[in-house]
C-alpha cells in the first residue's frame, strides 16, 4: 500500500501540535506548587472510627455534645423557639451588617448580666459573628488595624488550636504563656503568674472564660483575682474568649465570673462568645464579638469599623441562628426552659466525669485520677500518653487525639465501663 507524504506530515504535524500543547499545560498549571496539606487530626480520629467495625467502639473526638444514647440533642427549648419562628412566617431578608440589634443585647447581656452599667451606659459596641471563630476572627483583624499597643497576643499553652491560624492570619504575633501543669494535670497557677508579669505592657493575653479548651481546667475566682491584678498592672489587654457559658457549671452566670470579674476590676475588655455549645447551634453558626470602651462616642466609631471589617469579610451575618437565640432569650417562658436544658447537660458531662473515675477506681487502677472530676466542661485532658493512646485505639477501638484529650460528651452510661477498664489496662 503507498504511503502518502502529505497525510503522513500532517498527522506528524498534528501529533507534535498535541504534545507541546500537553507539555506546555503541564507546564504552565497554575497549581502544580501547591502541596497537599496536612490532615486534620480530629477529622482524622472520626474517619478512622467511622471504618471501625468493632461494635464496642468509641469516638471522644468530637467536640459535640451527645445525650446518654451517643445521639445528637436538640434542645427542647430551641425546638419551641424554631416552631415559634415558623409560625411567624418571617421573610429571609439580609441582616443588618453588624446583625440584628435585639441578637447583640441580648447577647452582651447574657454575659455581662442583666441591667449591667455598661450596656445600660452604652459602651458596648457588639456585632454578631459567625459563631465563636467568626467572632475571634472579627476580633483579631479589628485589633491588628487598631490596638495602639504591641501587635502581640500571648495564648495559654496550650490552646484551642483555631486560636492561633486566626491571630496569624489577622496579622497579630502569636507568643505564649505557661497555663496547663502536666505533672498534675492541672493549672499552673504560679507558672502562669509569673509568665504574665513578664509580658510586654500594653500587649493583647487571651484568656477563656470557662472551661478551658482543650484542658477543662479553670482557675479558681481567687485565682482569677490574682490574674486580672497582674494584667492591670502590667496594661495588658484582655481579650476573653467564651465558648461554653452555662454549659461548664449549668449556670450561665457563674460561668461568667471572670468576664464580670475583669470589668469590674476596671478592665476595658474584647469578648468573643458562641453559642455552638450551650444552645446546641453548632451548624447555625451564631456568636457574638464586643469591645467595652470609655464613652458612647468611642463604641460608636468603634462599631463603625468593625461593620468595615465584616463588610468584605461575608457582608452580612446568616439570620436563622440569631433569630433561634433572640427568641430563646428574650421569651422568659423559653429562656426558663433554656435554663434547665444547658443545666442538664452540664450535669450529664459533670457525672460522667464522676463514673469514670469511680470505674477506674474499681478496676483497681493505683493512679490519681482525681484531675477527671476536678476539671470542668466538654473536654478532659486525661494525661496518657500518645503510646498510650495508640494502644486505646488499637486494641479497644476507643478514639482520640494524641495529646489524651477526650470529649467527655462522647461518653455514656453504657459505654463508661468499658472506657474505665480500656484505660486502666493501657494506664497500669
Amino acid at each position: 500500500m503507498a504511503v502518502n507524504p502529505l497525510r503522513t506530515a500532517v498527522l506528524f504535524s498534528l501529533n507534535q501540535s498535541g504534545a507541546s500543547s500537553v507539555l506546555a499545560s503541564r507546564a504552565s498549571s497554575w497549581w502544580s506548587h501547591v502541596e497537599m496539606g496536612p490532615p486534620d487530626p480530629i477529622l482524622g480520629v472520626s474517619e478512622a472510627y467511622k471504618r471501625d467495625t468493632n461494635p464496642k467502639k468509641m469516638n471522644l473526638g468530637v467536640g459535640a455534645y451527645r445525650d446518654d444514647n451517643g445521639k445528637p440533642f436538640v434542645l427542647p427549648s430551641v425546638k419551641t423557639a424554631e416552631q415559634r419562628i415558623i409560625a411567624r412566617n418571617m421573610d429571609k431578608e439580609y441582616s443588618p451588617i453588624s446583625g440584628t440589634p435585639e441578637f447583640c443585647r441580648h447577647s452582651i447581656n447574657l454575659a455581662l448580666g442583666e441591667g449591667n452599667e455598661w450596656v445600660e451606659n452604652g459602651l458596648n459596641a457588639t456585632v454578631q459573628g459567625i459563631s465563636g471563630t467568626g467572632s475571634l476572627r472579627i476580633g483579631t483583624n479589628f485589633l491588628a488595624a487598631f490596638f495602639p499597643g504591641v501587635k502581640d497576643i500571648y495564648l495559654p499553652t496550650p490552646t484551642w488550636g483555631n486560636h492561633v491560624p486566626i491571630s496569624k492570619h489577622a496579622g497579630l504575633n502569636v507568643k505564649q504563656y505557661r497555663y496547663y501543669d502536666p505533672k498534675t494535670c492541672g493549672f499552673d497557677f504560679h507558672g502562669a503568674l509569673q509568665d504574665i508579669a513578664k509580658i510586654p505592657s500594653k500587649s493583647i493575653i487571651m484568656l477563656h472564660a470557662c472551661a478551658h479548651n482543650p484542658t477543662g481546667v479553670d482557675p479558681k475566682p481567687e485565682q482569677w483575682a490574682e490574674i486580672s491584678k497582674v494584667v492591670k498592672e502590667k496594661e495588658l489587654f484582655p481579650f476573653i474568649d467564651m465558648a461554653y457559658q452555662g454549659f461548664a457549671s449549668g449556670d450561665p452566670d457563674r460561668d461568667a465570673t471572670a468576664v464580670r470579674m475583669f470589668l469590674k476590676d476596671g478592665h476595658k475588655i474584647a469578648l468573643a462568645q458562641s453559642f455552638a455549645k450551650n444552645m446546641g447551634l453548632y451548624g447555625e453558626r451564631a456568636g457574638a464579638f464586643s469591645l467595652i470602651c470609655n464613652s458612647k462616642e468611642e463604641a460608636a466609631a468603634v462599631m463603625s469599623q468593625l461593620k468595615i471589617i465584616i463588610r468584605p469579610m461575608y457582608s452580612n451575618p446568616p439570620i436563622t441562628g440569631a433569630r433561634i437565640v433572640t427568641e430563646v432569650l428574650g421569651d422568659p417562658e423559653i429562656r426558663k426552659q433554656w435554663l434547665v436544658d444547658v443545666k442538664g447537660m452540664a450535669d450529664r458531662i459533670i457525672t460522667m466525669r464522676q463514673m469514670l473515675r469511680d470505674g477506674l477506681a474499681k478496676e483497681g487502677s493505683s493512679k490519681n485520677w482525681a484531675h477527671i472530676t476536678e476539671q470542668i466542661g466538654m473536654f478532659c485532658f486525661t494525661g496518657m500518653t500518645p503510646q498510650q493512646v495508640e494502644r486505646l485505639t488499637k486494641d479497644y477501638s476507643i478514639y482520640l487525639t494524641k495529646d489524651g484529650r477526650i470529649s467527655v460528651a462522647g461518653i455514656t452510661s453504657h459505654n463508661v465501663e468499658y472506657l474505665a477498664h480500656a484505660i486502666h489496662q493501657v494506664t497500669k
